[in-house]
């Protein structure tokens, strides 16, 4: 039954940033396949294009927070969900479409399930096949080396070569996972509060590795409800491929300097640029640019992870707050806030 003490049973938080289309048909399909009382927060993040005015226009309904500048996307979920009306808080990538009964079905299990804490869902690609990417495995030094020497390439979606994968599984069963991914995922309220949101340390990619490791360290068990699905168009707002690779090594390299042990993270950010190294020496050799070759000629701006990342990536000015920027180095316990 519905919880008469709040406006909504649900608190959507989409974080938009250049894309008013794709987010207007994310929005539009998450009305119109959802029962469940909806309230809609989109934080746009410093568009250039006028997408708050135009979201605004084309649904006077939702909340649209104007955040003034790209806050990244930990520090735009953290906004919107200040916002929250509800006993629960999705959040939901602007470029998804909505599949029936899907987010209703995410709520009822998290209802009825209450012991997982953190759920996620089933993203498909537009062609109907499995996108794995709702979930993965956590990063771990076994898994790192398979990485450096091409064995999580060269047998992909193996169990045992390939762990961060999940091997062949299709998401298409119910299944605790260690990292549910922030296109998709639902935790209530106070939970968020409890975790204190995203760690605003990322700027794009990792920051849901980190809530997740948090969140288990908490005692939640994040799960994956494969009735829960959405069709994904990966990487909206990121243009090139050897550019968004560039991001998610940042995000990897932070996960190891703001969980793992000082001298476990030097390891694994060596073991990251190692596998980065072989993939790209055959692009190198032939004088061929490719997405391998154009992160390994970025090395530099991603392995010391963000806050310096956001400075070597993304343009920003150094943060004249952060007085080590890139050389965070602390336990578990040090990544809440």
């Amino acid at each position: 039954m519905p919880d008469v003490t709040h406006a909504y049973d649900l608190s959507t938080v989409i974080v938009n940033y250049n894309t008013p289309a794709d987010t207007a048909e994310s929005v539009r399909s998450l009305l119109a396949t959802t029962q469940a009382r909806v309230q809609v927060i989109l934080v746009d993040n410093g568009s250039s294009d006028g997408s708050a005015e135009t979201l605004r226009e084309q649904f006077p309904e939702i909340t649209v927070i104007d955040a003034g500048a790209n806050l990244g996307f930990a520090a735009g979920v953290n906004l919107g969900a200040r916002s929250a009306q509800s006993p629960w808080v999705l959040l939901l990538n602007p470029d998804v479409v909505v599949l029936p009964g899907a987010i209703d079905a995410l709520l009822a299990f998290a209802t009825a399930h209450p012991e997982h804490g953190l759920y996620g869902g089933r993203t498909l690609r537009p062609d109907g096949t499995t996108d794995p990417s709702s979930c993965w495995g956590a990063m771990s030094l076994w898994s790192l080396t398979c990485f450096a020497t091409g064995l999580s390439t060269l047998l992909r979606r193996s169990v045992l070569f390939d762990p961060e994968s999940l091997g062949r599984w299709e998401r298409d069963t119910v299944r605790e996972v260690p990292v549910i991914t922030g296109c998709l995922l639902l935790i209530s309220l106070a939970n968020w509060e409890r975790l204190g949101g995203m760690d605003e340390r990322f700027f794009l990619y990792g920051e849901d590795a980190d809530f997740s490791a948090r969140a288990r360290a908490e005692g939640l068990r994040p799960v994956i409800v494969p009735d829960a699905a959405i069709i994904h168009a990966v990487g909206g707002s990121t243009a090139s491929s050897g550019r968004k690779m560039s991001m998610v090594m940042a995000g990897k390299a932070t996960v190891l300097r703001t969980t793992w042990h000082p001298a476990a993270a030097r390891v694994g950010i060596a073991l990251l640029q190692a596998g980065t190294a072989l993939r790209a020496l055959p692009g190198l050799l032939r004088r061929r640019e490719g997405m391998w070759t154009g992160v390994w000629r970025s090395r530099r701006d991603w392995r010391a992870g963000y806050p310096a990342a956001k400075t070597t990536l993304f343009g920003f000015a150094p943060d004249p707050h952060d007085p080590h920027p890139g050389t965070h180095h602390l336990h578990a316990e040090g990544a809440h806030r």
